[in-house]
């Protein structure tokens, strides 16, 4: 459903917007900011700049349906935007690109009403409530079962369920906060007893944050034909993972204090409306694949389902920031990998009658592909730990160490249509307590 918003012709008055790899008037992404000594409020990313939608509100630059989803917007986190219909959410998207967009009438008004972005802290977008990490990434999954089960990779469940774990929303972080190197009980195999201490194994994953919109009443599915009507937009997400601590404590029930530490998610919510125009169809199954059971499968979602977005792993080490060193790109992937698509992930999770709700959290699990240039994490590039990876610098690695920094970043590219970016998802490893 492209529309005006898409035009790849448009072009905003914010100079810095026109040719921004990342933020053009075509995106139009929402998130929370403050300035120095205020409080954290609304907006909208527009090149390198930040467009307060309290203050647009208070300068009456919006009507109708379009000023109630900006009163949701304009508040210290986004839940009553994100729990508005997509019909709100794109009135709100096309009255902002109309004041934004070359001649607009509103540019006297609103060009008073911009922060210069680099001045401002971007906060957690809205409040999770409930964070789950999904397990969508074939070639992830395979890899690492591998690992642990060379003979029997995937297990029996894999192609008939979007398989999933219920994680920790409280330690969901923005982009740039630093992550502590987590303690835990790890155990060597050729150590007797386990021990209680730091993480030896820190691993990133690369991964499509899902933010949920409406959500649905205890005990009523959501049909995977209107999954899609409950996913409001999209962000970058860092499952960061304590291996040691994780192969050690997930028998039988799975991960917790290898996980639980934190999560760390891009600032921006990339709405669903900014990415019709990269909407393509769910990969075909291989075959001898069964198909989805009936309430995973939809023709619709099946055409145009899935979301072509390519995604981009970035290590910078201490002595590459010394030696003025560009980051080493350690892989470069896409969401095309993933074997479902979000709408069955979000029907699947309700089909039991959950109720999600608005700024629930979805991990999609680690996008990795087919090749080495491909592979989403540590974890599947080490075999475990058994290989190392050697750096431009000539640096070698097997997990990460103090100081390391990780950045991800995407980027939605098609002919014919305006390159947008999910901005960057980064964090630094501390010595941990």
């Amino acid at each position: 459903m492209t529309d005006a918003t898409h035009d790849p012709t448009r072009l905003s008055w914010v100079a810095s917007a026109n040719g921004h790899t990342e933020f053009r008037i075509q995106n139009l992404p929402f998130g929370v900011f403050s300035t120095h000594g205020g409080r954290p409020r609304g907006g909208v990313a527009i090149g390198d700049a930040i467009l307060d939608i309290g203050a647009t509100l208070g300068a009456g630059l919006f009507t109708g349906v379009a000023r109630d989803a900006a009163e949701a917007a304009a508040g210290p986190e986004l839940n009553p935007l994100l729990a508005l219909p997509a019909t709100a959410r794109r009135a709100l998207r096309q009255r902002l690109s109309d004041i934004l967009a070359t001649g607009s009438d509103a540019r006297g008004k609103a060009s008073h009403l911009l922060h210069d972005a680099t001045a401002c802290t971007l906060h957690l977008p809205a409040q999770v409530g409930d964070y789950t990490d999904f397990f969508a990434g074939i070639h992830h999954a395979r890899k690492g079962g591998q690992i642990s089960r060379p003979d029997n990779p995937l297990m029996p469940n894999y192609k008939y369920v979007p398989v999933a774990y219920h994680s920790r929303a409280s330690s969901v972080r923005p982009s740039g906060e630093d992550v502590r190197r987590p303690n835990g009980q790890r155990k060597l195999p050729n150590e007797a007893m386990p021990t209680f201490g730091p993480c030896r194994n820190l691993d990133y994953e690369l991964e499509l944050g899902v933010w949920i919109g409406h959500g649905n009443r205890q005990d009523e599915a959501i049909p995977i034909g209107q999954a899609a009507q409950h996913i409001a937009g999209f962000c970058l997400l860092n499952d960061w993972s304590a291996r040691d601590i994780q192969s050690w404590e997930s028998q039988p029930l799975g991960p917790f204090l290898g996980k639980s530490f934190r999560t760390s998610v891009s600032p921006w919510i990339i709405t669903s409306e900014a990415l019709e125009p990269f909407r393509i169809a769910q990969p075909a199954r291989p075959d001898g694949d069964p198909a989805p059971l009936s309430h995973l499968l939809d023709a619709a979602d099946q055409a145009h389902g899935a979301l072509d977005i390519d995604c981009e792993v970035f290590l910078s080490t201490p002595a590459m920031r010394a030696a003025s060193v560009e980051p080493h790109r350690m892989c470069r992937s896409n969401t095309r990998e993933l074997y479902w698509t979000v709408a069955q992930m979000v029907a699947h999770h309700a089909s039991n009658g959950c109720n999600l709700r608005p700024g629930d959290l979805f991990g999609s699990g680690t996008i990795s592909g087919t090749d080495a240039t491909s592979i989403g994490c540590l974890l599947e590039m080490t075999f475990g730990g058994r290989d190392s990876i050697t750096l431009t610098n000539g640096e070698t690695r097997r997990y990460l160490e103090d100081d390391d920094e990780v950045i991800f970043r995407a980027h939605c590219r098609r002919p014919g249509a305006v390159t947008i970016g999910l901005g960057e998802c980064r964090g630094r490893v501390v010595a941990g307590s």
